[in-house]
């Protein structure tokens, strides 16, 4: 498996939710598929991400497999972009940023630990996540991973609650409508706020 806290680990939903998100919505927005604070997500832009993902995934040997399990990926898709806003916003306003050189050492060492960027692009691939996202989602890792060491994981989510609440995030309700509680849209079930583990208690991989 991928090393770490990734994003590829959040997206699998392998963390068990807590208490999450809050956000406003049922404003219209034409042409947005969500709205983070003053950043709308178009729904053209959603699409583009969309179809990188579909291109990929069909160029697979495993193509059939990985469409057929993928069958909400605009969901997933707008879900992820929206979480990377929040997540970008609350590192930024909290003095954490991803350099490149850090962004790339990262990346070598899971490639490294995970078979080779082959294997690692195609466990992406099989997440919703095209070969040429994988950088920011990467990156949004990070971040994520430095909040916790800068404030720890208590302190980190409720961060990232008042980032959101700050945000008033709007999903089209094309997409499903967002779940405050747990920090995604219905009908997906993709926790994304860590538990805080007790003291003592090994971080989940």
């Amino acid at each position: 498996m991928i090393r770490r806290r990734t994003a590829l680990s959040a997206a699998a939903g392998l963390l068990a939710a807590t208490p999450l998100l809050t956000a406003c919505g049922s404003t219209p927005h034409p042409g947005a598929a969500a709205v983070v604070g003053d950043d709308r997500i178009t729904v053209a832009q959603l699409q583009r991400q969309v179809k990188d993902v579909r291109d990929a995934q069909e160029s697979s040997p495993q193509g059939e497999q990985l469409t057929a399990n993928s069958a909400r990926l605009s969901q997933d898709t707008l879900i992820r972009l929206v979480q990377y806003r929040i997540i970008e916003k609350a590192g930024h306003d909290n003095g954490v940023d991803v350099t490149r050189r850090e962004l790339q050492e990262e990346r070598s060492q899971i490639e490294r630990a995970n078979g080779g960027a082959d294997a690692v692009r195609g466990r992406f691939l099989a997440l919703g996540i095209a070969p040429e996202q994988i950088d920011q989602a990467l990156a949004m890792d990070l971040v994520r991973t430095k909040l916790d060491g800068k404030l720890g994981a208590a302190r980190t989510n409720e961060v990232l609650m008042k980032t959101s609440q700050a945000l008033r995030v709007d999903i089209n309700p094309r997409y499903g409508a967002w779940d405050a509680k747990r920090g995604t849209a219905r009908p997906l079930q993709e926790p994304w706020l860590r538990p805080v583990a007790p003291p003592g208690a090994e971080s989940p991989v």
